[in-house]
């Protein structure tokens, strides 16, 4: 028991390395790496962006020379294959580390165990599967675009006791505390991109920038527009925008502003559009009719939502079409619920994380 504890502690901090690196990877998952020489944690290590050195790399340099013997604590399979960088098995080997912990195995084809195998075949001891579902639950974005082939869609919004998200002809009023808002701009930091419809464009004006993070990061801009009809000078507009239309609609204007443009027939071509962008996960913020399509659609995998102690009455709902049973109604997983200030927020997954699992591998 001691043992197992133990793990599960050294692999809490693996993660908290690998949440380091949220929203600055893809297309490669976040990875964190710590190392220890009997009790004492002598290597740290996270993967900052893709063609960096993966967090094993940074670990073992931290080390030095106490690398060997010492167990290792890493948040996905150390991978076997040369990509951009070399494998991080053979690194592993290298530094003559005795044990290897892993949370969860790559859903990569090309590596699925493999690392495993060759960390094994050079007599490393190697377990699977310590703190497996937190690991998985952080690497979603990439497993998402590694197996499905599309981003992890994530929906986020507040609303009162009521069900309303804003008043009506309140385009800007804030249902939530600034506990809850500050949160939001937080995962705004850590996903990669930020989906809004062109009528939220047009109403509110959106920056959809992050505020208020020490470090953070503005994700990619996405606005769903079928006519390609809005701002193409709108503040929300940045480096690395995507306007997502119709196959047979000319956009211009927002190409000739340096606008990605996606042309796509469904919401299930144009998510496939923008993992080819190397965009794996979406916060999808609004609004009402852009929301509603993505459920409808059954695309949104992971609903954050933050209820607020208030009631509005007359207001605007989440959904321009609810759907009319209960029967019919979606049914979210690893529920959990969190007090910020006066606010509750629920969050919980509507699909799967992706996994690809290795016979053989614990």
């Amino acid at each position: 028991m001691e043992a197992v504890t133990a793990a599960g502690a050294f692999m809490r901090q693996a993660l908290l390395e690998a949440a380091r690196g949220l929203g600055r990877t893809s297309p490669n998952p976040p990875v964190g790496c710590v190392i220890v020489q009997g009790t004492e944690v002598v290597g740290r290590g996270f993967h900052p962006k893709a063609g960096e050195p993966h967090a094993e790399v940074f670990a073992l340099r931290e080390a030095g020379e106490r690398a060997r013997g010492a167990t290792v604590y890493v948040t996905l399979e150390p991978c076997s294959h040369h990509g951009r960088t070399p494998p991080c098995a053979d690194a592993l080997i290298a530094a003559g580390v005795s044990r290897v912990v892993v949370a969860t195995l790559d859903p990569n084809p090309q590596v699925a165990g493999r690392g495993v195998e060759t960390l094994r075949a050079a007599g490393i001891d190697v377990t699977v599967g310590a703190l497996e579902s937190d690991a998985a639950r952080q690497q979603a974005g990439f497993r998402s675009l590694v197996v499905r082939h599309r981003p992890w869609v994530v929906a986020k919004y507040a609303m009162t006791l009521d069900g309303k998200v804003a008043a009506v002809g309140e385009g800007n009023g804030a249902v939530s505390g600034s506990l809850a808002r500050e949160r939001a701009m937080h995962w705004r930091d850590e996903l990669d991109a930020l989906a809004v419809g062109s009528g939220t464009l047009a109403l509110d004006r959106p920056a959809l920038t992050t505020r208020g993070v020490p470090g953070g990061r503005d994700p990619r801009p996405i606005v769903f527009d079928r006519h390609a009809a809005s701002d193409p000078h709108a503040r929300a507009w940045r480096p690395g925008g995507v306007l997502v239309t119709a196959p047979d609609v000319r956009a211009d204007a927002h190409e000739a502003a340096g606008v990605t443009v996606v042309r796509a027939g469904t919401l299930p071509d144009a998510l496939t559009h923008l993992a080819g962008l190397g965009i794996s996960s979406v916060l999808l913020e609004g609004g009402p009719t852009l929301l509603g399509a993505f459920l409808a659609a059954e695309l949104v995998d992971e609903v954050r939502v933050f209820i607020a102690p208030k009631v509005l009455g007359a207001g605007l709902s989440p959904l321009v079409e609810p759907v009319r049973f209960m029967r019919h109604a979606q049914h979210l997983h690893d529920v959990t619920t969190e007090l910020l200030g006066p606010d509750v927020l629920v969050t919980g997954l509507l699909n799967d994380i992706p996994r690809l699992s290795a016979p053989g591998a614990n």
